[in-house]
């Protein structure tokens, strides 16, 4: 089992294909706009951001999107010279939304609606008379042929298959793997029991024979510290070997063990034993690659927003600041993935027009907020319905906020057992001062809930407030693995 993610941080249900040489990665983003982060690699270990498939409003609808809400697992698939993207967005139904590109880096088209097929958890594939077919899940996985133009369904959806027993199967990927067709499915829930299983048979709708030896891949009651193995994807390389792409977190910490980053992408080499895929070898980076971005002239890639794309509430002041503006209907987050176990982001913000701040959240109600109003800057965490000041101090014009995720002072004895250790500081004129601290458990998913990661970015609770810089650093702790 790999150690080490290839896309690290909050990118799970990944979905892959090949076009020559290159492979191309899709993910889910839940309520954060744009999204569908697409993903490309020559070697499957490393991997750039190049696109959002859903990259505008008139595509992607997340306003009112509840915490884990929007945009759940898509499937990134190449056919007849065409990239298709097939995805649900459960705060914006009925239907599925499939968008296509000739790039995948984009313009991707407008969504086509599907209406006819509920659930979530789409698949598209061909059969061999050119067929579109769609397969998804809605208690157990059901199918049903498509016209992609339309979104029509051209024929009633059925029951194809109801996996092995395992709590909610989902995730479904078909594949035409010689004569055989194959069916992949995730079952156990994407937790602990998190597991993935396979049938083949004669056609896309089966009869399905499952793999005797299912599941195929999972880390359920072992020891590895990558768990919750899962919703994956196969991809066939150039030379004729096979690879599997799959999500899985890195719980740490005393019992039971948190989570924090999200649910990451990993990948693994395949090897085919009698007809059936048998994970082998690590698809691995040698060390997660250290980070250091500011926040420039334009916006990169890798910021998004909360509910709202990030330029409808950020705008450039056209003197190397910026201006972020709360949303009509409360606050504006905007920032980027915690993709590091040790991370340290800067800001320097003036609030005189509004009240804002630099924020650690894993949702709006588990978040660490160094919150500037006025002269005055507070460092505040919740943890569901509770709100605690951890210490407040004068703001001078030059100030800069600094929160930082460090290893945990772990102590089984001690009421710090959390994951990492969350710090609250800001660095003025009067010198470095600590504002607060907060065990990292509390912004982790275990206690948060839902299927997200950690963000880190900047909040703007009211008004206008003005950012004059942003920096992320981060690097993984070797002690991690």
């Amino acid at each position: 089992m790999p150690t080490r993610p290839v896309i690290s941080g909050f990118h799970p249900d990944p979905s892959i294909c090949r076009v020559g040489e290159t492979y191309y990665l899709a993910c889910s983003s839940f309520e954060y706009a744009p999204g569908v982060p697409i993903f490309r690699s020559q070697d499957l270990v490393t991997w750039t951001l190049v696109g959002h498939a859903l990259s505008r409003p008139s595509q992607l609808r997340v306003a009112d999107a509840a915490p884990s809400g929007g945009i759940y697992a898509p499937t990134l698939r190449h056919h007849d010279g065409r990239f298709w993207m097939i995805t649900t967005n459960v705060s914006d139904g009925p239907g599925h939304l499939l968008v296509t590109a000739d790039d995948p880096a984009g313009p991707w088209s407008e969504p086509v609606r599907i209406e006819g097929a509920g659930g979530i958890d789409p698949d598209i594939a061909w059969d061999d008379e050119g067929r579109c077919l769609i397969t998804w899940c809605d208690a157990g996985l059901r199918q049903a042929e498509l016209d992609p133009t339309t979104g029509a369904l051209l024929t009633e959806p059925r029951l194809v298959w109801e996996g092995t027993g395992g709590a909610h199967v989902e995730g479904p990927h078909l594949y035409r793997v010689g004569d055989l067709w194959y069916l992949l499915a995730a079952e156990g829930g994407t937790a602990a029991g998190h597991m993935e299983t396979i049938a083949r048979g004669p056609s896309p709708s089966g009869p399905w024979e499952p793999c005797p030896t299912n599941p195929v891949l999972s880390a359920r009651s072992t020891p590895a510290p990558v768990q919750s193995t899962g919703h994956a994807d196969l991809v066939e390389r150039p030379d004729g070997s096979w690879a599997m792409v799959f999500l899985a977190v890195r719980p740490r910490g005393y019992f039971p063990s948190w989570h924090v980053l999200g649910r990451e992408t990993y990948a693994v080499e395949i090897e085919w034993r009698d007809g059936w895929p048998v994970p082998t070898t690590p698809i691995e980076p040698d060390e997660i690659a250290p980070a250091r971005e500011h926040l420039g002239d334009e916006l990169g890639g890798e910021w998004v927003g909360a509910h709202v794309f990030p330029d409808e509430v950020l705008r450039p002041a056209g003197d190397g600041t910026w201006l972020l503006t709360a949303a009509a209907g409360g606050r504006s987050f905007v920032g980027r993935r915690q993709e590091h176990t040790r991370m340290v982001a800067h800001a320097r913000l003036d609030a005189n027009g509004g009240t804002g701040g630099l924020e650690l959240r894993l949702d709006p109600t588990h978040a660490v907020t160094l919150e500037v109003s006025g002269s005055t800057v507070r460092a505040i965490a919740r943890v569901g319905s509770l709100t605690s000041v951890l210490g407040e101090a004068p703001l001078d014009e030059d100030a800069l906020l600094e929160i930082e995720v460090r290893r945990s002072p772990f102590g089984v004895f001690s009421y710090q057992r959390g994951p990492d250790e969350v710090v609250a500081r800001v660095e003025s004129a009067a010198g470095r001062r600590e504002l607060g601290r907060l065990d990292g458990r509390y912004l982790s998913t275990e206690v948060a809930a839902g299927f997200t990661g950690r963000m880190v970015g900047l909040v703007a609770e009211s008004g206008e407030v003005v950012v004059r810089s942003f920096e992320y650093r981060g690097h993984d702790d070797p002690d991690d693995l």
